[in-house]
């Protein structure tokens, strides 16, 4: 099996930063549990990089993922989060690409799982807004993949266990290992490898107090302001962290 992740920093792993500084997140655990499931080395392939609107994510990762040598059989895709915390947002432009993901992954015969990411609106800033956006994305897109039997569609985005504190990062728009980890367990489960659904069970976090809520504030909802005047992104600049083929081997049991 050779599987390509294109996407955001839902996809890249943002959140799911490892001991060493490297990020793991979903996508990573998909690969390793596809490889341990089938006994078989998997190669793999995230060209996913944080900010990205749908529109480069489509246009620049799409046919450097279709592009591999050789091409893959299995492609997850993410995307549209970023749109919707931009003004001008419309759903039907957004899926007119996730169409052009799905009639590219037919032509070159990949098997393609599309998948929302979790909400992490109750806690944002103008959530209700986003909150809005996300629910008429996420009717398009069951639409979408209901009319194309081909497509496998994981809905995270529903998963009101992931809407809690426990699940995400402290910039509250990243899951962490947890959520991460429960994303991979839903996507693997749809490929046909049963996994069980890590629970945050009584954790509890509890909520910011005004000093902390400045904090926040200062920490990351102002740095993202400043980068939408200058119209930069906090992708600008780097790489995919997987951009060919990693073999990923099943670890002896």
């Amino acid at each position: 099996m050779r599987y390509a992740a294109i996407g955001d920093s839902f996809t890249e792993g943002v959140g799911d930063r490892l001991d060493d500084g490297s990020l793991r997140g979903w996508a990573d655990l998909v690969a390793a549990g596809l490889a341990q499931s089938s006994a078989e080395p998997l190669y793999y392939s995230n060209l996913a990089i944080r900010g990205r609107l749908i529109a480069p994510i489509v246009e620049d990762q799409l046919e450097a993922a279709l592009s591999l040598d050789p091409r893959p059989t299995l492609m997850t895709f993410n995307g549209g989060g970023n749109d919707m915390m931009r003004p001008g947002f419309g759903v039907e432009r957004v899926m007119d690409y996730a169409t052009r993901v799905a009639d590219r992954c037919i032509e070159e015969r990949v098997a393609l799982v599309i998948l929302s990411g979790g909400d992490p609106t109750e806690r944002l800033p103008r959530g209700s807004l986003i909150k809005r956006r996300g629910d008429e994305f996420l009717a398009a897109t069951r639409d979408f993949a209901a009319a194309r039997p081909e497509i496998t569609f994981v809905d995270n985005w529903s998963d009101e266990e992931l809407r809690r504190a426990p699940y995400w990062s402290p910039d509250r728009l990243h899951l962490n290992a947890l959520g991460h980890s429960r994303v991979a367990a839903r996507v693997l489960t749809a490929l046909g490898v049963p996994t069980e659904l890590p629970e945050a069970g009584d954790t509890h976090v509890p909520a910011a107090g005004p000093v902390a809520e400045a904090r926040y504030y200062a920490t990351y909802v102002l740095p993202w302001l400043a980068r939408r005047v200058a119209r930069r992104s906090s992708g600008d600049g780097r790489q995919p962290k997987y951009a060919h083929w990693s073999r990923i081997d099943p670890i002896a049991e």
